[in-house]
């Protein structure tokens, strides 16, 4: 079984590459964030047309999230389920081909200091009670998506640099921990250590994706018996270089 993330900073611009990396590649599941459209509004029959279920959940303009799957989905929520909680459209989960699917798009927190990246700290702790909430260790979890975190010094091109900076805090490399704590392994680190793997490439440094100028930011995480299962776990950098491309690019792990 194959599952994948991508962030697609926009849905209806990216969907001819989608599609294409769709019928290359064959991924039982596609997670994709930022779909910037609302539900009403999401190219569902170009998805069917290809053998694939559509779940998604949106708004205009920014943020929305999506599960793609050629399998049956069951169970989709949406949300934290909390009303004090804004609902961003940033979390979408489903029961899919026996795995246990969360797809989340993380806060950005746009700079350290600001209501933003207070947001995104406060969020990821409340996704660490969403995991007690609904799932156990023992599940077949897969958690995935746009993280928004380079948690170590080879998940970003230049860490000294942008250390203490949103995405690559100390205070986020703690938070994202104690998530993982629950139960989770990471599951491109499995395969593939040290620096130079990345997932997003900034549209603003013009040669960031030919330099490799990037951060690892999306990331698949598993819990113990998908971890085990998992034979492959890889990022696939040509995509970034396709026509309109978006400014990350597809993860994909497989699992036996």
């Amino acid at each position: 079984m194959r599952v994948a993330t991508y962030n697609a900073n926009s849905v209806r611009q990216r969907l001819p590459l989608i599609l294409d990396w769709l019928a290359e590649n064959r991924p039982n599941v596609l997670a994709l964030q930022e779909t910037k459209c609302e539900d009403d509004k999401f190219p569902v029959a170009a998805f069917e047309e290809c053998g694939y279920h559509v779940a998604a959940h949106g708004q205009k303009t920014w943020n929305g999230v999506a599960l793609i799957s050629n399998l049956p989905m069951t169970g989709v929520r949406t949300g934290f389920g909390d009303p004090l909680w804004p609902d961003d459209c940033r979390i979408i989960s489903a029961e899919i081909g026996g795995l246990k699917i969360v797809n989340t798009y993380v806060p950005n927190g746009t700079a350290v200091g600001t209501d933003k990246f207070e947001y995104k700290l406060r969020w990821l702790e409340r996704f660490r009670k969403y995991l007690d909430e609904r799932y156990l260790p023992s599940d077949h979890l897969v958690w995935m998506g746009d993280i928004n975190i380079a948690p170590t010094p080879e998940d970003v091109y230049n860490s000294k640099r942008f250390y203490g900076g949103v995405g690559h805090h100390p205070q986020e490399f703690d938070l994202l921990a104690r998530i993982v704590e629950w139960g989770l392994s990471d599951l491109f680190r499995k395969f593939t250590q040290g620096a130079g793997h990345y997932t997003y490439w900034d549209f603003i440094i013009l040669t960031a994706a030919p330099k490799n100028f990037g951060w690892r930011i999306d990331h698949i995480y598993g819990s113990p018996s998908v971890a085990e299962r998992c034979t492959a776990c890889k990022i696939d950098r040509e995509a970034r270089f396709a026509p309109k491309p978006s400014d990350h690019t597809f993860v994909f792990a497989d699992l036996a």
